[in-house]
């Protein structure tokens, strides 16, 4: 750890206001995607060189994975396929950089910043990145992020070709007051190896904070959910700012980590989109973390996220992007729409946006419950009818979206999944789930294009695998079988053995242990992370020295 900052609410300060500039624009050429990415394209849609799973048994659509996550060793790649990946990784990065700078002399002539730089910019570090990357698995989850930053800077420029006005990059950037954003981030290390803590003490900060590139392993620890409020009201609404520029919070700096504050965008209902945290950031954990808002709450983006045990609430689409994400035991919550509620409204949870099926993203909800908050549940079942519930509908053509044991509240509809616009990639998505409970759980009245996930093939979504999370998530809780691993000191061998037997039902485990004279300290207890009571009945019941829980 390199240092920690204190942060206290008197050092925090109001935002500016907003005061755009306002000009006409000329019409911004789309720059061609250049021929080594599209190299890096055929890469990535190029079979593995290792083996592939069996696809799994579904009824209508296979599962559309383009590359195997499950946990094989990885063999050394040929060195023609190596030097093939490298040069078009390093080419690649040429040619994004390239193409900043041209995009920068055509706005240096037209007298005006191009708004598309900081997303060339940042595509350019990540192939940078990918090429020095240690395993096949890195390289292709920087490498999907790039093509994410380019896709959006290109219907960016096609957003400002097609309208009247456009603000300025500054305007947007002045938006970003001091106390937190400027002193507390500015404080830490740039691309620091240790974590660098910044202790936010309880208060309401009325700011929006940016974490760049530079500051790496940077941590949030607030005072508690609800106690640390980080809140600010920038929406799609105002003149020249888009979905991507309304974050109350932003972080493109890799190891992020937060715990026990709330983040939230207060602009309400009717401002449509208005993001309370975007991410970027590769290998990032949230822990007890709020996210409050409307429509777009929160925006993970791109690279690998884990959010644990944080409540999540919003009305449509409020988890939405194209990271490889996993949910675990997180509360979702639907919140009202105050704008003529009564009427009724159709939310979607979530609306993830991958745009190519090689692109190794999707959501992933573990142990979550979805449901609505006190006020919506009172809408609800005054006219349960008008008030409709989806667990997700198709941002983009590849979308995939996962539910594995989840609750349901009673808002969930039936057929669980929402169409975006006709039958816009209904024939290309994956929505799946496993082991749904509730009463929003009804696996026989779903929609025909989603899927029931069969047991054999969840290996495929776990932390370990979807995000390689045995590499980067310190004491990483495994989800199987929906049950929880207790580290237990337990009297004798054979009475482990004998517990090991009863509560697993995989019998060559247990005799493996045995044989390995480890039985006597692992048991896998077969009760849920939601009820953590059985277990310490079952251990407080077999009068055990030791009792810890790994989380």
């Amino acid at each position: 750890m390199h240092g920690v900052f204190v942060l206290t609410n008197e050092e925090a300060s109001p935002p500016p206001p907003l005061s755009p500039r306002h000009r006409r624009h000329h019409l911004l050429p789309l720059p061609p995607l250049p021929p080594p990415l599209l190299l890096l394209h055929l890469f990535l849609s190029s079979p593995s060189p290792f083996p592939s799973p069996p696809p799994p048994r579904m009824p209508r659509h296979p599962l559309p994975l383009r590359m195997p996550l499950l946990p094989l060793p990885l063999p050394l790649l040929p060195a023609t396929t190596a030097l093939l990946l490298s040069s078009a990784i390093s080419a690649a990065a040429t040619s994004a950089a390239s193409a900043a700078a041209a995009a920068a002399s055509a706005a240096a002539a037209a007298a005006a910043p191009v708004p598309c730089l900081p997303h060339l910019s940042l595509a350019s570090l990540r192939l940078s990145a990918a090429a020095a990357a240690p395993s096949l698995r890195g390289a292709r989850a920087l490498s999907a992020a790039a093509l994410v930053y380019l896709h959006d800077c290109s219907s960016l420029l096609r957003r400002l070709n097609s309208s009247d006005e456009a603000v300025s990059v500054s305007a947007a950037a002045a938006l970003t007051s001091n106390a937190l954003a400027l002193d507390a981030v500015s404080a830490a290390p740039d691309r620091g190896s240790g974590r660098f803590v910044i202790h936010i003490k309880a208060g309401i900060y009325e700011e929006n904070v940016l974490v760049p590139f530079e500051k790496t392993n940077l941590v949030f620890a607030g005072d508690g959910m609800g106690a640390t409020v980080v809140t600010g009201a920038r929406h799609a609404q105002m003149p020249g700012l888009t979905t991507y520029d309304t974050a109350t919070v932003a972080v493109l700096a890799d190891g992020f980590r937060a715990r026990g504050l709330t983040f939230e965008n207060a602009a309400g209902p009717g401002a449509h989109q208005a993001v309370a945290f975007r991410s970027d950031s590769d290998m990032s954990v949230l822990e007890h973390v709020e996210f409050r808002g409307h429509q777009d709450t929160l925006y993970a983006r791109s690279l690998r996220q884990l959010y644990r045990r944080c409540r999540i609430s919003g009305t449509v689409d409020f988890i939405f992007g194209n990271a490889a994400a996993v949910f675990d035991s997180c509360l979702i919550e639907v919140v009202p729409r105050l704008e003529n509620p009564e009427k009724g409204e159709r939310n979607a949870v979530t609306a993830h946006g991958r745009t190519d099926p090689s692109q190794p993203t999707g959501f992933v909800f573990y142990n979550c419950t979805v449901t609505g908050s006190a006020e919506y549940l009172e809408l609800y079942r005054k006219k349960p009818r008008v008030h409709r519930v989806y667990l997700g509908r198709p941002w983009k053509e590849y979308s995939r979206t996962v539910f594995v044991r989840c609750y349901f509240g009673e808002v969930v509809r039936p057929e669980g999944w929402l169409p975006w616009r006709g039958d816009f990639a209904l024939k290309t998505l994956f929505y799946g789930e496993y082991g749904s409970l509730g009463p929003g759980a009804n696996a026989s009245a779903r929609v025909e294009w989603s899927s029931q996930i069969e047991e054999e093939h969840l290996g495929v979504y776990s932390p370990e695998n979807f995000i390689q999370g045995d590499e980067w998530i310190s004491s990483l809780q495994i989800f199987r079988r929906g049950s929880v691993i207790v580290l237990f000191q337990w009297p004798s061998l054979e009475f482990a053995f004998l517990a090991c037997i009863l509560s697993h039902s995989n019998w060559p485990f247990c005799f493996s242990l045995r044989r390995q004279k480890l039985c006597k300290y692992v048991v896998i207890l077969s009760c849920t992370f939601h009820h953590l009571a059985c277990a310490t009945s079952l251990a407080n019941s077999c009068k055990l020295s030791t009792f810890q829980l790994q989380s």
